[in-house]
């Protein structure tokens, strides 16, 4: 049984997420697939950062902000980095709230844009949900329930 609030399987016969703590609701017969919409802003700030040095020039770093990895490191140095559900994509993201193919961050010089591969639950760029998107420092990233935060050579914190 899956939770209708955050994605999380929990076992046959739970009242309650044992993730997030939500009441948990029998799926009916039907249903096969979850739908995920992103997480709405909270007053609660989360601040994530990574040693500037260990940013090569021309490259950039994904980290998890939110999800199961949270503050996993992905160093993006391939022209073109796959996101996913799929054990072979260079950013494996391993819950059902994310598509074995979902997305794809591409590199031109020095600058990155993230193409959604028409995902179920979609990919969204700073809250906004979007096909293509150019990314810039500090833009957070939603691929199902994990946040990501990019940064850039010579960035900080978010």
């Amino acid at each position: 049984m899956y939770c209708h609030n955050c994605g999380t399987r929990n076992p046959t016969g739970a009242n309650f997420c044992g993730a997030c703590g939500s009441t948990l609701q029998p799926a009916d017969a039907a249903e096969t697939t979850i739908s995920f919409m992103p997480d709405m802003p909270t007053s609660e700030t989360e601040e994530v950062s990574i040693p500037v040095d260990e940013i090569e020039e021309g490259k950039a770093v994904l980290v998890v902000k939110k999800g199961p990895e949270a503050g996993t490191n992905f160093f993006l140095e391939k022209d073109v980095v796959t996101c996913g559900r799929d054990s072979g994509s260079d950013i494996f993201l391993d819950d059902v709230t994310v598509s074995r193919r979902h997305a794809e961050i591409r590199r031109e010089g020095s600058s990155f844009t993230i193409v959604d591969s028409d995902s179920l639950n979609g990919t969204f760029v700073n809250r906004n949900r979007v096909d293509q998107s150019p990314l810039k420092n500090g833009d957070e990233i939603q691929i199902g329930k994990f946040k990501l935060v990019i940064f850039t050579e010579g960035s900080a914190t978010r």
